[in-house]
């Protein structure tokens, strides 16, 4: 498999994209600083081609530039969810790691085995760690191309519509978190958590 390559304007129109679907789904969730946004991306399908068959370092780069650079402005942290051949692991920042008690692996994800956005997001990151697993602690996140991303989210995991719903020719599933509803039928709820 071969890296392929984006013309210019194809990338800076993936990063708007991608930031604008990342900014949605802050202001849809009502993530705050320290939250933990999540991140499945194909960049294949992005590209139009079939996950897992064109990799793309140079969109990978674009959709990470969009995505980080709207949750750095809100102080949020992002979570890039490796491929399969890396059993879903995750690269997130050490900070991320041990406020949410996130245990490290030993893994660097690589564009063929990882995935290119995994891979931009440890080049990216200022002190990134590999971690097997969120524990379901994410508050929100992204499913650029269908690579699953819900087991990664604190329960109850409810789909985010919004106005963006592609990146490239990838199709986006938003997703976050919602408190349980608990008591019976005499229960009053919290509408600002639905």
């Amino acid at each position: 498999m071969e890296l392929i390559k984006v013309e210019e304007n194809e990338l800076e129109k993936i990063k708007r994209e991608a930031y604008q679907a990342a900014t949605e789904v802050c202001e849809g969730a009502k993530l705050r600083a320290g939250d933990l946004f999540v991140v499945g991306c194909s960049t294949s399908e992005v590209l139009g081609e079939k996950i897992g068959t064109h990799s793309s370092l140079d969109a990978a780069g674009a959709l990470f530039a969009g995505i980080h650079g709207a949750l750095c402005e809100r102080g949020i942290f992002l979570a890039a969810q490796c491929c399969e051949h890396l059993g879903r692991a995750l690269i997130v920042e050490r900070e991320a790691a041990d406020r949410y008690g996130l245990e490290e692996v030993n893994v660097i994800p690589q564009p063929k085995a990882g995935g290119s956005f995994a891979t931009t997001a440890y080049r990216e990151f200022h002190d990134p760690v590999a971690v097997e697993t969120l524990k379901a602690s994410a508050h929100a996140g992204i499913d650029i191309g269908g690579t699953l991303i819900g087991m990664h989210i604190k329960p109850v995991v409810v789909p985010l519509r919004i106005a963006t719903k592609k990146i490239g020719e990838a199709s986006l599933i938003c997703a976050r978190r919602r408190p349980k509803f608990v008591g019976g039928s005499r229960a009053v709820y919290n509408e600002e958590l639905l």
